[in-house]
């Protein structure tokens, strides 16, 4: 039974006895109350089977915690709880387990005791996966959904998200690894659920792309464009060669290497392939990000080959272009000139700290070092407290924040005291953030999971804005529509999952999609012309 002190929306208690009878996937916009929907069936769950458990899985210890404060301050005091970290000895994991209502965990955490046989999840008479997307392949929700599934007597399973992809295949896989049988989606746009939801104010702001980085630019492209050429001359790219269908060759390739397929063509094209997704990325910093992030790494890469801890690096920093390309970037940081979206960010940062000086901003941008020079350039600003947000990293000369130091700082934001986080990736996906004015896009994205999660950030308890920053002529344009019309498919994908789950009251199988993703290598085109070399001395391709 439900305190008296908690009120469902009306989307909620639908959603929720959907759920109660079937494994269902919600997907709900960041802000709308999925956890309560899961504490609703919790709830529900405890008092149909007494004496069970409930699983409440998050991707991140932080989201965990956040979930077992959020169940602790409308629970029964009598209710039973407990977070899950490895740091907790194993035989006191176990003990923990057998005297708990309600178990809070990372995936890791849980997949490791089980593989352990520490203790089976018999008992658990409701599964909870928050971040639902990413049950997908082997990742460890993938393992627990399915210990789940052979252990369990009484099987419930609720999968949250704010974005599951767009790719009919990728949503098929979440399914059938969480044995959903139907699906929740509601947008910002339902009617159900618009009346909850504050306004969002979007703006897009078209930055020109500097005739001195077009240069740098097209000098790095010379590169990459030969080892593109290489690529398919040796019968191993026949797709465009972009950052995708290039990290997916690399795989193959190396595969086939690791396998005993040693011919010359293979260890060449291994080089080849490397060495452009290395100027790819260059080309990427130069583009979107800023001059030092460019030039930071171009050092990193002449660093590389000099201690030749990279036969890619080794052979990039001895071509022409690379040199004239770095000598050219070189000379513009000893002028003080910079990528325009720094100029266009900082005087952004401005106006909104001098209109309200209380309002908290998040800028996102991909790379960690940009976010390192976003944030002192900012800092400059009167009135202005940022602090950078990035992850955890092993590398000793860029060891990131540890969990704490990240809570330290979401603290500090909730009290006013840093008044802008300058975050990657890792301020995206379901951090219990304070009310967040501005979203800033330092560069779109052309994910519809990331664009959806940022977005999320704001807008929520009272109206927000999101900025997007793109610079014309480069591949920002080409990012921001493609996440525009991702996140514009997902929705109409999901709604035919939907459909399909309802008419077939079974659930259809990853193979029944109809949109699987393209492979990298054909599969019936003119052999003569484009056979791969994956086929060759009797060799299938992976």
């Amino acid at each position: 039974m439900l305190p008296p002190n908690i009120k469902p929306r009306k989307y909620q208690e639908e959603i929720f006895n959907t759920a109660k009878e079937k494994n269902t996937l919600v997907v709900l916009p960041t802000g709308t109350g999925k956890t309560l929907i899961a504490f609703m069936l919790t709830c529900y769950q405890l008092e149909k089977w007494p004496g069970s458990k409930i699983l409440f899985l998050a991707p991140t210890r932080p989201l965990a915690e956040q979930h077992l404060n959020s169940f602790k301050r409308s629970s029964n005091p009598e209710t039973t709880m407990h977070l899950f970290t490895g740091k907790i000895n194993a035989d006191k994991r176990k003990k923990i387990w057998d005297e708990t209502d309600i178990i809070f965990s990372t995936p890791q955490c849980i997949a490791n005791d089980l593989k352990d046989h520490l203790y089976t999840l018999e008992d658990v008479s409701l599964l909870i996966e928050d971040e639902a997307h990413r049950c997908v392949k082997n990742y460890d929700y993938t393992y627990v959904a399915k210990t789940y599934k052979d252990q369990a007597k009484h099987q419930r399973i609720l999968g949250l998200t704010a974005s599951p992809g767009y790719e009919k295949k990728t949503i098929l896989e979440i399914c059938e690894h969480l044995g959903i049988e139907t699906v929740e989606v509601r947008t910002r746009e339902s009617d159900d659920v618009k009346e909850y939801l504050q306004k969002l104010e979007i703006e897009t702001i078209y930055v020109d792309f500097p005739q001195e980085l077009e240069k740098i630019r097209d000098l790095i492209k010379i590169i990459f464009d030969k080892k593109v050429e290489e690529l398919k001359n040796r019968k191993l790219l026949f797709l465009p060669g972009n950052k995708k269908t290039l990290i997916d060759l690399q795989k193959k390739i190396m595969a086939n290497i690791l396998s005993g397929n040693r011919n010359i063509h293979m260890l060449a094209g291994a080089s080849a392939c490397a060495q452009a997704l290395k100027v790819q990325h260059a080309i990427e910093l130069i583009e979107t990000q800023s001059v030092s992030a460019f030039n930071t790494y171009m050092i990193n890469l002449f660093d590389q080959a000099k201690k030749a801890k990279s036969k890619a690096a080794v052979n990039l920093v001895k071509q022409k272009e690379f040199n004239q390309a770095y000598i050219l970037a070189i000379e513009l940081a000893a002028q003080n000139k910079e990528h325009p979206k720094l100029d266009t960010l900082k005087e952004l940062i401005r106006k909104k700290i001098t209109e309200e000086k209380k309002k908290r901003i998040i800028i996102f941008s991909q790379f960690r070092d940009n976010i390192i020079k976003i944030c002192k350039m900012i800092n400059q600003i009167p009135g202005v407290n940022a602090r950078v947000f990035i992850g955890q990293a092993s590398k000793d000369d860029n060891p990131g924040l540890t969990q704490k130091e990240q809570q330290e700082i979401i603290q500090e934001f909730s009290l006013g005291k840093v008044n802008v986080i300058a975050s990657t990736s890792i301020g995206e996906e379901g951090l219990d953030l304070p009310e967040v004015n501005d979203v800033i896009f330092y560069e779109p994205v052309p994910s519809a999971i990331r664009k959806i999660q940022r977005a999320g950030r704001t807008a929520r308890l009272f109206p927000g804005k999101l900025t997007v920053l793109v610079t014309k002529k480069t591949r920002d344009e080409a990012y921001y529509w493609v996440a525009f019309s991702k996140e514009k498919k997902m929705y109409k994908t999901l709604n035919t999952i939907k459909e399909d789950l309802k008419n077939q009251n079974a659930r259809p199988k990853i193979s029944d999609a109809a949109e699987a993703t393209e492979s990298t290598f054909p599969q019936n085109n003119d052999e003569k012309s484009q056979k791969s070399i994956f086929d060759f001395q009797g060799r299938s391709s992976l």
